[in-house]
């Protein structure tokens, strides 16, 4: 039986590699060595990002509901408290977008959480 070398494979697993590295500085865009460990380094950046951005945003989404309640006389606690006692399920990313886009709907929603407490 023929003896089965790994050269292709090593090349196309090199070359992949290579290709993550792409547009890196220096010589981690050229030098497996460097690349691999540039792509491996930048794969976590990439995976801690992802979870990060969800904490980054419900921040925002927060710190513009509260902006918004403090306006119609309310802060944030306690106008997510109303609105969970008036049964209101609005997630707190649709909370802001009304906040922005519709101050007179968000005073109504206010409201609503007034009148439950």
């Amino acid at each position: 039986m023929a003896r089965v070398k790994g050269a292709m494979m090593t090349r196309k697993r090199r070359n992949k590699t290579l290709k993550l590295a792409k547009g890196y500085w220096g010589s981690k865009s050229k030098h497996f060595k460097m690349a691999k460990q540039a792509v491996m380094k930048s794969g976590n950046y990439a995976y801690i990002g992802r979870k990060q951005k969800k904490r980054e945003f419900r921040q925002l989404w927060i710190a513009r509901i509260s902006a918004a309640a403090k306006m119609n006389g309310m802060n944030y606690s306690t106008l997510m408290n109303g609105l969970k006692k008036a049964g209101v399920t609005l997630n707190r990313k649709m909370l802001s977008e009304i906040a922005i886009n519709d101050p007179a709907g968000f005073t109504a929603i206010v409201e609503k959480a007034k009148s439950a407490l």
